[in-house]
């Protein structure tokens, strides 16, 4: 019996069953962190992607829809949950309530952020199910993903058409009348002088000691405030400054008018900034520039103006892409009028953009449409924007 356990002890037959067992073990480990591992972060990444894109719904719908309205039933908070349940995770929606889309201030202060917090996890019965990991009692795993997005102001914009209209000022002159989209700027006389009354332009930046400081009375359009607003541009006279009165630009590489109307038809990706010249072309340019309406007309030639919505409604782009939204440049007019009453060259300097819904062309070659808010971008080498200008939506979290 004894010789039979000493050799026993020593018998190595079937032990590398052992090494088997113990390999198997270990493959079956690495299967579930190549498997189960693998999608959970894919899971994780479309969460993240689900919380970004609800972010920046919300975002989208302060700056367009209702910048005020931050209510559970509001455009922003509706539009983000809507959007993130859109974006699913491994086909199941995640979980998103009012209460996890919450609106922060960015670095000025303002409210102008829109976070979003996405889940598929046990608290909301919505966990991932694992494949390999659930036959070692480890059936779920829980994901969630945050997300913040921006509506700041712009300080730049591109695909602006190649015309230009005074920005919004307050009317003095005559001092009975309120300021009206037929009303005149009329500030200087010939030499200059203030007349009285005059009309006065708040800009949106003044000059302190050098550096230009935000001007809280801007007296300017605001695309939220003035939205549905009826406008109708005409060719300037070029003796008057009003509000319909429209002059033509030269834009980057233009030879004419062919330029002239393709740029209104399409979009030069030339960015004008806050204060950045406007380059003023010789004539009216009529011609080109209802040629070049109605080509974007035609783009899309069933949208309209909903007024009750005060939105753009049956548009083949969606309600926000139609070609027939587009920024305008508005200078300065006192800039301008100073300079044009005193006989030195008279020029013009950007110093806002509204957003504009091409309705139809009038007679006379009237453009008639309706300011729209529109968005814009941030460009870090000019001017920071104020709260009046069109807004651009980032992420930034």
């Amino acid at each position: 019996m004894r010789s039979f356990l000493r050799k026993f002890g020593r018998d190595e037959d079937g032990f590398s069953l052992v090494f088997v067992g113990m390999g198997g073990l270990a493959l079956v480990g690495a299967s579930m962190l190549a498997i189960d591992v693998g999608m959970l972060m894919s899971a994780r990444s479309q969460a993240q992607n689900a919380a970004d894109a609800g972010a920046l719904a919300g975002a989208i719908a302060l700056a367009y829809d209702d910048w005020d309205d931050r209510t559970a039933d509001g455009p922003a908070v509706v539009r983000a949950i809507a959007t993130a349940k859109a974006n699913k995770v491994q086909d199941v929606e995640v979980a998103v309530n009012p209460a996890d889309v919450v609106f922060l201030n960015d670095e000025a202060g303002v409210a102008s952020r829109v976070q979003v917090t996405v889940y598929r996890d046990t608290a909301h019965q919505n966990a991932v199910q694992t494949l390999i990991a659930q036959y070692f009692k480890i059936a779920t795993a829980n994901v969630s993903a945050v997300a913040v997005a921006e509506a700041s102001p712009a300080n730049a914009m591109t695909c602006v058409k190649p015309f230009t209209i005074p920005d919004r000022w307050i009317e003095k002159n005559p001092i009975t009348t309120p300021w009206t989209s037929a009303a005149d700027f009329s500030r200087y006389d010939k030499k200059g002088n203030l007349i009285s009354p005059a009309d006065v332009y708040e800009p949106a930046y003044t000059d302190d000691g050098g550096k230009k400081v935000q001007n809280p009375n801007y007296s300017g359009y605001n695309s939220e405030k003035s939205r549905g607003e009826k406008l109708v541009l005409r060719a300037s006279n070029a003796s008057k400054i009003q509000s319909s009165f429209y002059f033509s630009l030269a834009m980057t590489d233009d030879t004419g008018g062919s330029d002239y109307e393709w740029n209104i038809a399409n979009c030069n990706r030339k960015i004008y900034g806050w204060g950045s010249p406007l380059i003023q072309e010789p004539g009216a340019k009529e011609g080109p520039t209802i040629h070049g309406i109605q080509m974007l007309i035609d783009k899309d030639p069933n949208a309209v103006w909903n007024q009750s919505t005060k939105a753009v409604d049956n548009s083949a782009y969606g309600e926000r892409q139609s070609p027939r939204v587009f920024p305008i440049p508005l200078y300065d007019p006192d800039y301008y009028d100073e300079g044009h009453q005193t006989g030195r060259v008279a020029t013009l300097r950007t110093a806002n953009w509204i957003g504009f819904f091409v309705e139809y062309i009038g007679s006379g070659s009237e453009i008639h449409g309706r300011i729209i808010p529109i968005g814009g971008i941030r460009d870090k080498t000019m001017t920071t924007g104020t709260n009046d200008f069109p807004r651009a939506i980032r992420l930034v979290k």
